[in-house]
């Protein structure tokens, strides 16, 4: 095996505790079209998909209504549900941690809203690429931004590692063959398993000199 030189991060539900948002956020919609609150298997739905498609899930059931609703979220501000994330406390120290000796990056099903959302936690100058559902033609859980980001580095698959919540995040990888840290999901099938940022640092694709022991 290669040495590790990227660590490719998912942002919600590894970045940021963001569900809370996807309720508020996702609800408001709803409610802007007189339908009631998610359940439990639709905000499960909309924290792993990008929002076109949570947009068609949520609105399944009032297809006249669909139209409206995308282009409702078109004109929707994201930054007032900002203040519904949490960013994941050790983040910054594991960052840290990776400088200078790995890349960064992130592959996410969000869109328009990841600008943002760096912006305001101060992010934006930590990652060496990011890549959106909008940035390519098949988002997750197809590996395109993968794809993407290993080119961009000029990296092979070996050598990239990514952290990652759900089956959408394993399907994502599998698809390549990249290693997948699990975070905070036991049940997920992956080859590490961790519950905080730190506890990666641990692991031993980090046995390089001067990291892995601190």
């Amino acid at each position: 095996m290669a040495p590790l030189k990227l660590v490719v991060f998912d942002c919600d539900g590894v970045m940021f505790d963001s569900k809370n948002a996807n309720r508020v956020y996702y609800n408001h919609i709803r409610a802007v079209f007189a339908r009631p609150p998610m359940d439990e298997e639709e905000l499960e739905y909309v924290h792993m998909h990008h929002v076109m498609d949570s947009i068609r899930h949520l609105f399944r059931a009032y297809p006249a209504d669909l139209a409206q609703a995308e282009a409702y979220r078109q004109t929707l501000d994201y930054t007032p549900f900002l203040q519904h994330m949490r960013m994941e406390p050790d983040l910054l120290e594991f960052l840290d941690f990776l400088r200078p000796d790995y890349k960064t990056a992130i592959s996410t099903n969000r869109t328009s809203t990841m600008a943002s959302v760096l912006q305001m936690f101060a992010l934006a100058d930590r990652f060496d690429k990011v890549v959106t559902a909008f940035d390519v033609a098949n988002p997750k859980p197809h590996p395109e931004a993968l794809e993407q980001i290993l080119t961009h580095f000029g990296f092979q698959v070996d050598e990239a590692v990514y952290i990652g919540d759900s089956m959408v995040d394993r399907e994502h990888t599998a698809a390549l063959g990249m290693r997948l840290i699990a975070f905070k999901n036991p049940v997920l099938p992956a080859e590490y398993h961790v519950q905080n940022f730190m506890e990666i640092t641990r692991l031993p694709i980090f046995a390089a000199p001067g990291k892995g022991e601190r």
